[in-house]
């Protein structure tokens, strides 16, 4: 199915009031009901461009494209040679290659962007984010060629984009700021002259930068000459500019963001906040607007100095002003994104306003439609960002291949995916791993995160590693319920790492009778016969089976017995009726317990009874066997485990960039021994061991898999 953005079912009427005070949004709404969809009406009578070139890819060159199509623009989109069947590929209207598959080559070649515009008579261009979103000489040179950038101006480009300038003008706007050093930082041992100046804890990170790249927190001069150096080649690698600032690191803080809406005539409006605290490596996980921490005169303080801030650079286009907030409710300035930010939908969905849209016609220059009192907060809208990640590896390592299976929950009321991959998609090593962002809309914050549960349950994602388990542990999650949440949320929760559910023992006897029953519905589904056989075949009569189910450590006899289209199921001395329609060739099976519905997936199976199963989100191996089976399998020999402490294995697909070591090297445990970029991440790996260098299996510049052996120890 082609991905961009889509919606789930529509209907009824109890959104009528909520649509009525919202009459003067007329872009698109949200309506507040059981069943909401989301509409656009644009006006045919503005003439805004004839073309438009999107110069990025993925899911959110697939949105661009959308709102496109509904404003009856004509769309070119570009392309490296890996991406050529790529959904916004198919999209667009016309497609052009530029360049081979690393970044640089393609969508930064501003000379082969340059090209195409000019090949295809392109009157505009919209950035997307990352990328050329933010640099100042993509849109100076579109500029000097007659092409309107989707975006503001140079000079705010140039203001808000660099770090160090930004908090300077911020300053002078009146803007709450962090404490810290306002120039470049030349070199490590300036790094640590003025980090000891502000105190630790300190923030490293790249001027230029943003998306979490470039940026190290350090807690002591060690840890700030690391991060100098890693932030100055991840800044350089990502936004060829390698300059760094430092500031001070606030402790547990929540990352909320002002969305702000400016025109070219003087006018700027502040579209409500956005929640973003949930993140691992300073990257966002989960979204949400509008956040259940601010009262309303704090959001209108936030809300006005966001707006103060961009009449300062006379800014003209959505953009988006985050702030830092500690628990006593004051903010501090961190910087401003002159882009349109990957979370943009939850603000679509509680304000009806389609950011594109509106980006498309203050860069033609049009005037805003709406006043300040006409922004409402209709609803709560929640987005879990679906990675190609493992999420059991420092929360997120990249996971690449492609994808076998892929269903979107679209029949899940409430709601969107926009996406840029279809079945069949490969996710490589070149991009960033994002499969999709998952968003729900409810009347209220708990009526969204329910949705949530239900489509990241209903969210069928093969051949790629996922993080679908990490989302849903965090939505359901106590804290998050509450809202008491940081930007610490993931390591305070999980501070051994993220181990995926921890089955309650109601929810571990749910587990096996569901895996039980599933395992005796195939017997039988084995033993039916289509058409009439020649031979008669006598049908077996058996309607009860005793089961041993390891799951874990554990070992548990299991007896089912079929009662019609139900089993019954023995388990822990308690019995518990299961029924569904076994459908099994069905990615999804519903599945009722004892009267609760749960929605599962079983990934694999084979001949010796060794079953995955998602369940609550988490994959659980089971080994299903009858019990003669069990018995006898005792005396099988097993596969002796690697001794892991000798040897290192890339945990990530990447590229080597740097090795620390050679054949004969003493390292000490916790010593560097090489770098992997994976993307455009640079991960540091370690010795688990003090040892000998035995042998060293890679070199910079090599690409390795997940998996692949790095380097041995004798």
């Amino acid at each position: 199915m082609a991905a961009a953005l889509r919606w789930g079912a529509a209907g009824g009427r109890r959104g009528l009031r909520a649509l009525q005070r919202c009459e003067a949004l007329c872009s698109r709404w949200c309506l507040v009901t059981s069943h909401r969809f989301y509409s656009s009406v644009y006006d045919p009578n503005e003439k805004t461009f004839e073309k438009l070139l999107i110069a990025n890819r993925g899911e959110i060159a697939c949105r661009v494209i959308k709102t496109c199509k509904k404003m009856g623009i004509k769309t070119v989109a570009i392309h490296s040679d890996v991406d050529s069947n790529a959904v916004h590929v198919k999209m667009a209207d016309e497609a052009v290659c530029v360049g081979p598959a690393p970044t640089s080559k393609s969508y930064l070649n501003m000379d082969a962007i340059m090209e195409v515009i000019k090949k295809t008579r392109a009157q505009a261009v919209h950035p997307g984010y990352g990328f050329l979103s933010e640099n100042k000489e993509f849109a100076k040179r579109l500029a000097s060629e007659g092409v309107t950038f989707i975006g503001p101006d140079t000079h705010a480009i140039q203001a808000m984009g660099d770090k160090i300038e930004s908090k300077l003008l911020a300053k002078n706007a009146k803007v709450n700021t962090i404490p810290g050093f306002d120039g470049v930082v030349k070199d490590a041992d300036e790094a640590v002259r003025i980090a000891r100046e502000i105190g630790y804890p300190v923030m490293i990170k790249a001027s230029a930068g943003g998306g979490g790249k470039g940026m190290r927190i350090a807690w002591d001069d060690e840890e700030t000459r690391e991060g100098f150096r890693f932030s100055s080649q991840e800044a350089a690698s990502s936004f060829g500019d390698d300059r760094l600032l430092i500031e001070k690191f606030i402790d547990n803080p929540r990352h909320i963001e002002i969305q702000v809406l400016a025109d070219k005539h003087g006018n700027a409006l502040w579209l409500n906040e956005r929640e973003c605290s949930i993140q691992r490596r300073n990257q966002k996980v989960v979204e949400e607007a509008p956040s259940t921490f601010l009262d309303p005169e704090t959001r209108r303080a936030m809300g006005e100095q966001a707006v103060a801030l961009a009449k300062a650079v006379k800014y003209s286009s959505a953009g988006t002003v985050e702030f830092l907030v500690d628990s006593s409710k004051n903010f501090y300035f961190l910087e401003m994104n002159t882009r349109l930010q990957v979370e943009h939908p939850v603000t679509e969905c509680i304000t009806g306003l389609d950011l594109v849209q509106e980006m498309i016609r203050v860069a033609k220059g049009y005037p805003l439609r709406h006043k300040q009192a006409d922004i409402p907060i209709n609803g709560w809208a929640v987005e879990c960002r679906v990675y190609a990640e493992d999420p059991y590896k420092s929360f997120g390592l990249p996971s690449i291949g492609k994808l076998s299976q892929y269903q979107e929950p679209l029949h899940v009321p409430s709601v969107r995916v926009d996406s840029g991959i279809q079945q069949g998609s490969d996710i490589s090593i070149y991009y960033d791993p994002m499969i999709s962002k998952l968003i729900t809309y409810g009347s209220n914050r708990a009526e969204a995160l329910k949705r949530m549960e239900e489509a990241l349950d209903n969210y069928v994602i093969r051949g790629v590693a996922h993080n679908i388990s990490l989302l849903r542990e965090v939505i359901v999650h106590p804290r998050f319920v509450q809202g008491d949440i940081s930007t610490k949320f993931l390591p305070e929760v999980y501070p051994d790492g993220f181990k995926g559910h921890k089955l309650t023992d109601l929810e571990r006897r749910e587990l096996l009778a569901t895996a039980a029953s599933l395992y005796v519905a195939e017997q039988l589904r084995s033993q039916q016969f289509l058409g009439t056989p020649r031979i008669p075949i006598a049908k077996s009569k058996k309607s009860s089976w005793e089961l041993s189910v390891r799951l874990g450590d554990g070992i548990y006899p299991v007896a089912v017995s079929k009662d019609g289209t139900s089993f019954s199921v023995e388990v822990d001395g308690m019995k518990l009726n299961v029924t569904s329609e076994w459908n099994l060739a069905s990615p999804l099976l519903s599945v009722t317990i004892d009267g609760t519905q749960r929605t599962i997936q079983r990934l694999s199976r084979n001949a010796s009874g060794d079953t995955s199963i998602q369940f609550l989100g988490t994959v659980y191996k089971l080994q299903i066997l009858t019990k003669v089976a069990a018995e006898l399998s005792k005396y099988m020999p097993e596969k002796a485990a690697e001794d892991t402490s000798s040897i290192l294995r890339s945990p990530m697909p990447g590229a080597v960039v740097a090795v620390s070591v050679k054949p004969g090297d003493t390292v000490s445990e916790g010593q560097e021994i090489c770098v992997i970029e994976a993307m455009k991440m640079q991960n540091s790996m370690i010795a688990a061991k003090t040892g000998k260098v035995k042998a060293v299996h890679c070199k910079a510049g090599d690409t390795v898999g997940e998996g692949d052996l790095l380097v041995e120890l004798e």
